[in-house]
């Protein structure tokens, strides 16, 4: 009988200390108790800053834009040797924003974009072609990446395309469904730069009085991660079920033997 004792015993405590490991294994993106979030600043940004692989569309106009004509398309096109130089005018051209930050443009060479805000790009594209062009017009127009959404569901995740340049997180969470009923809306964290150290923002939606950060404008690459409530017993059945199977049965077995050797006796 201490044979069987110690086998539930032994039994028993595995069973602890499995079901702890398992417990949420799904959940991602943990931050310990004492984690320092980022501070909100005072003044956010209010605008998208474009970034590294965006892809920028620029339309640049002689004479204030009275003359209609995109310079640089028609420039194109004369190296072409035709197009549509109305469609041309309406379009603009595309331009990728390079690993250094830069995108190549005609006639005045390497531009370093990267950091800027759109009306702070045209402003500076503006006084760098005055030199070349009389008043100079230039309008751009950003094709952005994409952030990614968890709301909160176990399996559930939404990559939302950045069409909107000043998409904000409320939009982004709408456009992923919303919060998942097992979300937290209190525990909304907000990752956002290089991996190896991101800025890390913690946002609290829960309430009108809390929701202050929630309007954030979101830059290319965020992570949205609503963090969801933990239910160990939800894992139970896949990942410990199982497990207690094996231990019935080598229970049975250790009886079928115990009882043997009684009768033996």
């Amino acid at each position: 009988m201490k044979l069987l004792k110690y086998f539930f015993l032994l039994s028993a405590f595995s069973m602890v200390l499995f079901g702890c490991r398992v417990a949420n294994p799904s959940i991602m993106l943990r931050t310990p108790k004492d984690f320092k979030f980022e501070e909100f600043p005072e003044k956010p940004d209010s605008q998208y800053v474009i970034a590294v692989d965006d892809v920028v569309r620029m339309r640049l106009m002689a004479n204030d834009g009275i003359r209609l004509i995109d310079v640089i398309g028609a420039e194109r096109m004369q190296q072409t040797g035709g197009g549509n130089l109305q469609q041309s005018s309406m379009m603009g051209e595309e331009y990728t924003v390079e690993f250094d930050g830069t995108i190549k443009l005609p006639v005045v060479g390497r531009f370093k974009i990267a950091g800027l805000k759109q009306r702070a790009a045209e402003d500076s594209l503006e006084k760098i072609f005055a030199g070349v062009y009389k008043n100079p017009f230039v309008q751009l127009s950003v094709s952005n990446k994409r952030v990614i959404v968890f709301p909160g569901g176990l399996g559930t995740a939404k990559v939302i395309p950045l069409v909107n340049p000043n998409l904000t997180l409320f939009e982004a969470l709408a456009l992923a469904g919303g919060i998942d009923p097992d979300g937290k809306a209190y525990r909304i964290k907000l990752i956002r730069g290089n991996l190896k150290k991101p800025y890390v923002f913690l946002i609290d939606a829960s309430s009108i009085e809390t929701i202050k950060n929630a309007d954030m404008i979101l830059q290319a690459d965020d992570i949205i991660y609503v963090e969801p409530v933990e239910r160990p017993s939800r894992f139970f059945t896949r990942d410990i079920a199982p497990w207690i199977s094996v231990v019935t049965s080598t229970l049975g077995l250790a009886l079928t033997i115990y009882a043997l050797t009684q009768i033996a006796k």
